[in-house]
């Protein structure tokens, strides 16, 4: 009965959904089953190898929200570093009677006391996440609701993998486009780095209020360095030119926004992705990075809530890196210089929510920065 009914999570027309649609709907599943409408909490955390950051990526909560858009070191959170090295899950009966790690915590702090976590790998035994099921009563996770449990374990990690398969072959497109581009232009491979996780800096702060997921602000960041992906299309005595551009010329040079539109289209129809929020994001933040909150920007004069906020957050991001990188045609500002442009110009030129959530964040920014150095 469980097994069929938690398949039906897979099909029935939610290949349009996002990650977190269909985790809620495998949480109503299991919810509607008998003696599981104790179940108060199920989330997924997603594992990068490459950095070793654990970080969360979509939840169904019952009441309060112990935590969200979370990020840290799996080496610094010992017991689900333990469960990826066993293998075997980690159950906890109740997290008030045994000593508890600041995971457990903040668990506690929203009345958390069951927990059963397990590791998600990949079709090659790699690890790629954990799912947690939580519980506000005791000992909830009994052995039979742990059977109850199994294939909807086995739902979710086919449902994570096909959505972290999607996104990497939308991150292949934007890396080919962003190579494409990188013999053209002087934005460097550092330069979209950088950019991309200021981009998801300013997102994640961004998103609570915003009523926007994790996974929202995923797609963000992998999503930020196709911004100017049109200048493939600007002659190169425009584009290379090292002084200011003529009337002229910045008018030829605007239009690598529109040429940008058409090969996202083409990207998006390409790829069959047309119902997918990543469509979207790719738009907006293509079509939308040069408009200004005060009306001025360009192509369409568009102003303040009227940009997409993707757009608003990749247009501070992008300029905050532009103005600290060097240039053939200028020096690298400071920080200090940076930051001051930005905070000028908040709520004229950009978004003043933007800004404030960057400038907040700048011990990470200069983490960043030290990471991802220029590589010219």
């Amino acid at each position: 009965m469980g097994e069929d009914r938690s398949g039906a999570a897979l099909g029935g027309g939610s290949a349009s959904l996002s990650f977190a649609d269909r985790l809620e709907q495998v949480m109503t599943e299991i919810c509607a089953m008998p003696g599981m409408a104790g179940l108060d909490r199920v989330a997924v955390a997603i594992y990068d190898a490459a950095t070793g950051m654990l970080r969360t990526f979509a939840h169904v909560t019952e009441g309060a929200v112990p935590f969200a858009f979370y990020s840290r070191h799996l080496a610094e959170v010992p017991s689900l570093e333990h469960l990826a090295a066993s293998g075997r899950p980690r159950v906890v009966a109740d997290l008030a009677t045994g000593p508890v790690g600041g995971h457990d915590r903040d668990l506690l702090a929203a009345g958390i006391r069951a927990s059963y976590t397990e590791a998600l790998r990949g079709d090659d035994g790699a690890l790629v996440g954990f799912l947690f099921f939580d519980s506000r009563q005791p000992g909830f996770f009994t052995p039979e609701r742990i059977r109850t449990l199994a294939p909807y374990v086995r739902v979710v990690a086919l449902m994570l993998a096909a959505a972290l398969d999607r996104m990497e072959m939308i991150r292949g497109a934007v890396r080919t486009m962003r190579e494409i581009g990188h013999h053209r232009d002087d934005e460097t491979g550092g330069h979209l780095d950088r950019m991309s996780r200021y981009a998801r800096l300013i997102a994640r702060t961004l998103a609570p209020r915003l009523g926007r997921s994790e996974e929202w602000v995923d797609n963000v960041a992998q999503l930020a360095p196709l911004h100017d992906i049109g200048k493939v299309a600007v002659p190169d005595a425009i584009l290379l030119k090292p002084d200011r551009l003529l009337p002229s010329e910045f008018r030829l040079m605007q239009h690598h926004v529109e040429a940008g539109v058409a090969i996202v289209d083409a990207l998006v129809r390409n790829f069959h992705i047309q119902n997918l929020p990543q469509a979207d994001i790719m738009a907006n933040v293509v079509a939308y990075h040069h408009e200004k909150v005060d009306g001025s920007g360009y192509p369409r004069g568009l102003a303040g809530p009227a940009i997409p906020i993707e757009a608003r957050i990749v247009t501070v991001a992008d300029v905050f890196d532009a103005l600290t990188s060097p240039r053939v045609y200028k020096r690298a500002w400071t920080n200090d210089e940076a930051f001051g442009y930005l905070r000028d110009r908040a709520g004229a030129q950009f978004d003043a929510d933007a800004v404030a959530a960057l400038l907040a964040a700048r011990p990470e920014v200069e983490h960043i920065q030290a990471s991802f150095r220029e590589d010219g």
